[in-house]
Order: C-alpha cells, then structure tokens, then sequence
C-alpha cells in the first residue's frame, strides 16, 4: 500500500483555500507580514488546479459555522501568519463535514468513505498528492490528521505537516511522529531513501501478516539491503507496535514513544543518517507494526 487513492469525483462542495506565501516558522512572530487569503468556492476545480499545477492538495474538513473545535483550530492554527505563508505551496479546500461523492451513481457522505478511514470522521486535515508527477503517490491521500480529545495541531505541529517529506500515507505519519518527539531526534533530517522505503514497508507488513513484532531474518536483510545503499554503508534496523484498536496517528505516536523506552532502538532513531525509511502496517489484530531503517557509515 503506497498511498490511498484519492476520489476525484466530487458533487457540490461549497469549498475555501487559503492563497499565502512561505517562511519558516521559527521566523520572529513580529517579523511575518500578514497574507492575503484566497477563498475558493468549487473543490472539483479546485482539485483540477493541484492535478494541473502539480500541487499538494491540503484539504480542511470543517462545517462552515465552525463550531468547535473548528473555531479554535482555525484561530489558533491556520491563521497563525507564519502556517498560512506555508500553505501557498498547496492548494487548499474547505469542506463540509457532511459533503458528498457520487459512488456508483449513489451519494455517500465523503468522510464516510473507506479512503478518508482514519479521518475517524472528525473534523481535521487531509493531504492529497498532486506534486509527484508520476507513480502511485499521485492522486494518494498522503496525510489524514483528525482533530481529536487527544491531539491537537499547534501551529508548530502543522509546520511539521506541511514539510514532511514524500511518502505514503503511514509512511509520512510515522516521520510525523519522530519529528514532534520532544527529544527531538535526528533520523529523519537526512535523505528518506526509496530502497528503504521500501524495505521498511515489507517488513513491517510481514510483521503485520504475522502478528509477531521483531527484527525476523535480519541476517539476509541486512545483507540485502547494504547491498542496496551507496559503497561502504551499513543499516541499522528499529521495530516497534502499538497497542490494539489505536488510529494511525496514535499507533505512530506510541510506537516512537515505545523507541525511546528502549535505550538501543533510541540511539538508533535520535542520530541523524544519511538515508532513512520509515513505515508502518497494521495486523488483523487491530496492532500497528511499526520499522525504521537508517543507512549511514
């Protein structure tokens, strides 16, 4: 599973997108100027844009009273100056929490679909690949960040959103996770490596398949994927689960909580490397099986 497709055939969505400009944001709050805000009122042309610019899609679902935690999340967060600068690289809709698709030519109530699953049906973000030109990325819904009793987006958590790399949906959400870790590890500042992706990917869905976490063959791994990165690196493996019934985003957030109870999986993912792979699959348990893999000297 690289990504979830994203529907791309939409009915009537009264839909609104923020135009802004990019700074970082550790920028002196007094230093950022004010952004103009763009509204758009059509989200599939809206989504016609990003396809054609070759944009990220960054949707908000939110009724448009803005009830709570609505209004909140847009004072406190979107409308912080120096996260609107940031959104001008996306094209960005608003979206009833209700809004409908046409599936089979039956309306279905878009939060309700099986690609918008861990949007838990709440209000919150989603991201919609639009920037990778090519592959299975395109058109995948690559962040799904659901406002919940036990997570809040500050404006600095949606920094983090907004620059994570390219990846698939558990992909991403798993360098989320790292990089809001208050110890502020290092694993993800290098370069993610397509070959480690990939790796990551199929072990944590073997571990998946057979519900048991653990480094299973790292022999032949190991010797496979050396064999994969730049002359005279070597690899370096962390594992990790989560604990039964959790969402994506709670899953990722306990398994690095579960890495730094570890003192040897947490030297492994607080350095910085040169290239690293993340990602994580869940098991019909209802576990996520979470593995980072660093290649490096």
């Amino acid at each position: 599973m690289n990504g979830v497709r994203c529907l791309l055939i939409l009915v009537g969505l009264a839909c609104t997108c923020l135009v802004l400009a990019s700074v970082p944001l550790d920028d002196p709050a007094g230093d950022v100027p004010e952004a103009e805000v763009a509204w758009r009122s059509d989200y599939a042309k809206a989504m016609t844009e990003a396809e054609s610019r070759n944009k990220m899609m960054f949707i908000y679902f939110c009724d448009p009273d803005g009830g709570r935690p609505c209004k909140r999340f847009k004072k406190e967060t979107l409308d912080d100056p120096r996260v609107r600068r940031k959104l001008q690289d996306y094209v960005c809709v608003q979206i009833p929490l209700d809004a409908k698709i046409k599936v089979q030519g039956e309306d279905m109530v878009l939060l309700e679909h099986e690609s918008f699953h861990e949007m838990l049906g709440k209000p919150g973000i989603a991201i919609v690949d639009f920037r990778s030109t090519e592959g299975p990325l395109r058109g995948s819904i690559v962040s799904t960040f659901p406002i919940t009793e036990k997570h809040w987006y500050t404006p600095e958590r949606m920094a983090v959103i907004l620059d994570l790399p390219t990846g698939s949906l558990t992909q991403r959400t798993l360098v989320y996770a790292v990089r809001i870790h208050p110890d502020k590890p290092e694993s993800t500042d290098g370069r993610p490596l397509p070959a480690l992706l990939e790796e990551a990917q199929e072990h944590s869905q073997y571990q998946a398949d057979i519900r048991l976490q653990g480094h299973h063959a790292w022999g032949s791994r190991f010797r496979r994927i050396v064999a994969r990165l730049p002359g005279g690196m070597t690899a370096r493996e962390v594992c990790a689960e989560s604990w039964p019934g959790e969402s994506l985003v709670e899953a990722a957030i306990e398994c690095v909580r579960c890495w730094r109870l570890s003192e040897g999986h947490w030297n492994a993912v607080r350095a910085r490397h040169r290239f690293f792979g993340y990602d994580m699959r869940r098991g019909g348990n209802g576990i996520w099986y979470a593995t980072g893999i660093f290649g490096g000297r």
